[in-house]
């Protein structure tokens, strides 16, 4: 419905407001440049990007990455790094960077979500430390609408009810407790065009080329996953590769209207999507129009807002968000220990770095490595003349050398059955399951359950001939399916010798 999307952006256009003035205390700049950012973004990104009803706008982790520039080369060359932060992105989205989200496995991507949960929360505790003690009963206040209103109507937001209502409790009673106009000046005009007075050499390149390259990477990182997560909320289907390049053009625009550039933003994206309903790119433009009315138009009064109604939203922004699904006992003991370390160590990373992107890297690392040694386990060498005599490949330990001499298909032929998986972790320690001297003069190596995925494969097995050919035996290779065929055609014995 309409209504649901123009609310929606209404409720998202008030909490992005202080998040835009905090992120610009963090980067160093006035905060018209986080907010401007955020109205851009917003509205760019809502014809651009690839996932519908999704919010970008200035954000945490964009701040840290580009506060350095400020900090040392000044205003100018903080835009000049946007916009080729931009550039880079939109290279990145056609190139083809968001297929790589399929390698993600779901166990990061709840970790992802327990840490963004984490990290929306802890974010609010500055709020609530140090303030009057009237700032806790109206939190409690604007919790209790969220969590009871729904169960009576949804004709509005509930979120909108507690901001509105908190804000006339708080003129009409006249509270003194924090508010927006706290955090920072609002803008009393309209943004403009901005073009950065930077000069154009390499020696500027230098300057502004690693913070550019970090500022696509963990915008386009984090604007990913959350696509990836509105994609599981909502049981539909974004265009990933859209929202990447989508991404890069919005914040290239963002860039030449003197904003300090930006990425999805998770917290906001679920108050608009899972607290608020909303569906389409209607509200996403509504937002960022709202924003700018909001702050250029009607600033006086926004900055009445107090935090603490804010605060609430954010806090059941961050109940809903995190999945207590995997963390509940049941779930523990069923899941496989390997998936609960990979979930807590994204966690961790996220947390203590305070960045989504390294966790979500460092999740990834950790997964892949602990596929590859649950992968490296299914591998086992038997002989065929003595059944149920094979030695598994665990890890590194092989007991090849130890096998009893036999008679094989006759008594100058010994057959080897390989079985599983080879690659670098399981075909390491295959050249220890061999007997090179009590085998006879010839040596057959089955691989018909067997497929080669990589060239330290091929490596073992030209290994595992030369060891035999320096003992004057003979080693057939054979069973091969296409593909492992084709590979090890191409590489047998270009690979250094059997090193």
């Amino acid at each position: 419905m309409l209504r649901t999307e123009v609310l929606a952006g209404l409720v998202v256009a008030l909490a992005l407001i202080p998040e835009a003035i905090s992120f610009s205390i963090i980067a160093g700049v006035d905060p018209r440049v986080g907010l401007f950012a955020s109205f851009t973004m917003a509205v760019s990104i809502a014809f651009l990007g690839g996932r519908p009803a999704m919010i970008s706008a200035a954000t945490g982790a964009i701040a840290l990455v580009v506060a350095p520039v400020m900090a040392e080369h000044g205003y100018d060359y903080l835009i000049a790094t946007v916009l080729l932060g931009g550039v880079i992105q939109v290279l990145l989205g056609v190139l083809g960077v968001a297929k790589l989200m399929r390698f993600i496995p779901r166990s990061v991507m709840v970790g992802f979500v327990n840490a963004l949960a984490i990290l929306i929360f802890s974010a609010q505790l500055p709020q609530l430390i140090g303030v009057p003690w009237l700032v806790y009963p109206m939190v409690a206040v604007g919790i209790a609408i969220m969590v009871y209103l729904p169960r009576v109507t949804k004709v509005i937001p509930a979120p909108l009810v507690a901001i509105v209502l908190l804000t006339a409790i708080t003129i009409a009673a006249a509270v003194a407790v924090p508010n927006v106009g706290d955090e920072g000046d609002l803008p009393d005009s309209l943004p403009s065009l901005f073009v950065p007075d930077v000069p154009l050499n390499l020696e500027t390149l230098k300057i502004i080329g690693p913070y550019a390259v970090a500022m696509a990477l963990v915008g386009l990182m984090e604007s990913l996953m959350t696509a990836k997560l509105v994609d599981d909320v909502t049981d539909t289907h974004s265009n990933k590769t859209r929202e990447a390049w989508g991404q890069g053009a919005a914040n290239v625009i963002t860039g030449f209207f003197g904003g300090m550039g930006g990425c999805a933003m998770i917290g906001q994206t679920m108050i608009n999507v899972k607290a608020s309903g909303a569906r389409t790119r209607i509200s996403t433009f509504l937002a960022g129009v709202f924003l700018l009315i909001l702050v250029v138009g009607l600033g006086d009064i926004v900055g009445l807002i107090p935090m603490a109604a804010l605060v609430a939203v954010m806090i059941m922004v961050s109940v809903g968000t995190f999945d207590w699904h995997s963390i509940r006992p049941s779930t523990l003991r069923r899941m496989p220990k390997s998936e609960t370390t990979v979930m807590v160590t994204t966690v961790i990373v996220t947390v203590a770095t305070d960045n989504l992107a390294i966790g979500v890297v460092v999740g990834v690392v950790v997964a892949s490595v602990l596929f590859a040694q649950r992968v490296a386990h299914f591998t086992t060498v038997t002989r065929l003349d003595q059944p149920g005599t094979g030695a598994g490949i665990e890890g590194g330990a092989g007991s090849g050398d130890g096998t009893d001499s036999g008679s094989g298909d006759d008594e100058t032929t010994r057959v080897y059955a390989v079985r599983g998986e080879l690659f670098f972790a399981s075909s390491n320690d295959l050249v220890y399951q061999f007997d090179y001297a009590g085998d006879p003069d010839r040596v057959v190596i089955d691989m018909t359950d067997a497929h080669i995925w990589d060239a330290s494969t091929v490596a073992t097995l030209d290994a595992i001939t030369h060891k035999y050919a320096s003992k004057g035996k003979s080693v057939e290779i054979r069973g091969l399916n296409d593909d492992s065929a084709e590979r090890h055609g191409r590489l047998a014995g270009n690979l250094g010798g059997g090193h």
